[in-house]
């Protein structure tokens, strides 16, 4: 399959080694425990990452129990992970950022790298709410990242420099496919792979409905739908082949799928879905020009 982007667009990391490659006093912080926190940590424990050197804080202790099982130091002190961390996770819901940098701003060092995974908050809110010449990272992930599948992109700030971007990578290379390029991009990213992630879930819910409709068990259906999902994302993913190249070696003349092509054509499946990563890239947007209004208001 082709990158998720032009090759000569993206902004390569350097050459990392890092099946070998340890970090034996670098320590992690995560502020928010929600999903995408436990994807990530998920992901560079499975590296070479140790647990005792990840800390994560969250106001309750609802979702820290599954990181303790980890054997993951916890706290509900946001500062506590600020002043004893090195990377710096901010992983809460976009309109928490202010508050959050807010409170941990005066522990921010020239030795911590900040990254952001709230959709929709800019590099440059993230450093005008930190103090100047911070490091920062916008990142973008996506829910499978909790299964080490996950389609990761970021984009470097203003004093985040290309050593810092590479050592992201390398402790996110085990959470899935990484990339890096322009801030641009990250909006484009939360629609077609954060947002996306559910549009594939919404197409193989119909895939098994359609076959309930045709009298197989449910419980079946859904098994079927969720491995031929898996089986073809796979394959588009290793065979280094366009969709549609790809697509035309299932069809055969007068067969079963060119008669399912069709009738997905005729309900314009192509043009909704396009619609949808243009409706979420636009949402992604949106949020972003409100946090950048409101942060200007202060």
């Amino acid at each position: 399959m082709e990158s998720l982007y032009h090759e000569e667009e993206i902004v390569r990391s350097p050459e990392i080694k890092e099946e070998s490659e340890t970090y034996p006093t670098f320590r992690i912080g995560f502020i928010g425990a929600g999903n995408m926190a436990f994807g990530i940590v998920k992901g560079i424990l499975s590296g070479n990452v140790l647990p005792t050197n990840v800390k994560v804080s969250a106001p309750s202790q609802r979702n820290l129990g599954r990181f303790q099982e980890l054997n993951i130091s916890t706290t509900h002190s946001n500062t506590d992970v600020a002043s004893s961390s090195d990377v710096i996770f901010v992983a809460v819901k976009p309109h928490l950022v202010p508050t959050i940098l807010s409170e941990i701003s005066q522990h921010i060092t020239d030795r911590h790298i900040i990254v952001s995974v709230a959709a929709g908050v800019t590099l440059a809110t993230l450093e005008e709410l930190l103090p100047p010449g911070s490091r920062v990272i916008r990142l973008m992930p996506n829910l499978p990242c909790v299964v080490l599948q996950g389609a990761l992109l970021f984009a470097r700030g203003t004093h985040a420099k290309q050593e810092h971007g590479a050592l992201l990578h390398s402790l996110l290379h085990c959470c899935g496919l990484v990339e890096e390029g322009p801030e641009a991009w990250i909006d484009i990213h939360t629609g077609l792979s954060g947002s996306g992630v559910a549009f594939v879930y919404l197409f193989a819910e119909a895939l098994a409905e359609g076959a309930v409709k045709m009298g197989m068990p449910s419980a079946l259906a859904h098994r079927i739908a969720s491995q031929t999902v898996l089986g073809a994302g796979h394959l588009l993913r290793d065979s280094n082949k366009h969709p549609a190249q790809l697509r035309s070696e299932v069809c055969t003349p007068g067969g079963t799928t060119i008669y399912g092509l069709h009738a997905l054509e005729q309900g314009g499946v192509r043009a909704s879905t396009m619609t949808a990563v243009e409706s979420a890239t636009e949402r992604a947007r949106e949020l972003g020009r409100k946090s950048a209004a409101l942060e200007s208001m202060k």
